[in-house]
């Protein structure tokens, strides 16, 4: 089965060697999302809140560019460099993702890039 690129404009373009997502049949692998505003490439602030939004709406944007919706999320992690800030994850989610909810992993990390508090990835199952 082949692989495709996907990618948007509508959210931060790969700070690495990387794809924001890869389609492999019905299939997309999301990489990791961080609070970076795609106009700027810069943290959209120091705000936890305002991060977790932006990290959601990047994912939403893959989303979208590959097809799906976060409604197709199948799993997604979430890291967080405080996980005293999980129940405002849980939160926010809930704003962008609706039941049935994806499975999921919330795991503290030491660091993430650019010094953002939240980083999130995913797969998504589109429909056939």
């Amino acid at each position: 089965m082949s692989k495709s690129v996907i990618h948007t404009d509508q959210a931060p373009q790969a700070i690495g060697t990387y794809s924001q997502a890869i389609k492999s049949g019905t299939t997309v692998y999301l990489s990791g999302q961080i609070p970076l505003v795609p106009s700027t490439m810069e943290l959209v602030s120091q705000d936890f809140v305002e991060q977790a939004h932006q990290v959601f709406k990047n994912i939403s944007a893959v989303c979208e560019a590959a097809g799906g919706s976060t409604a197709d999320l199948a799993k997604v992690n979430i890291f967080l460099t405080d996980l005293a800030q999980f129940a405002k994850v849980n939160e926010i989610m809930s704003l962008y993702i609706k039941q049935p909810y994806p499975a999921r992993a919330a795991v503290q990390v030491s660091a993430l890039p650019r010094g953002s508090q939240i980083e999130i990835d995913g797969v998504m199952e589109l429909p056939e």
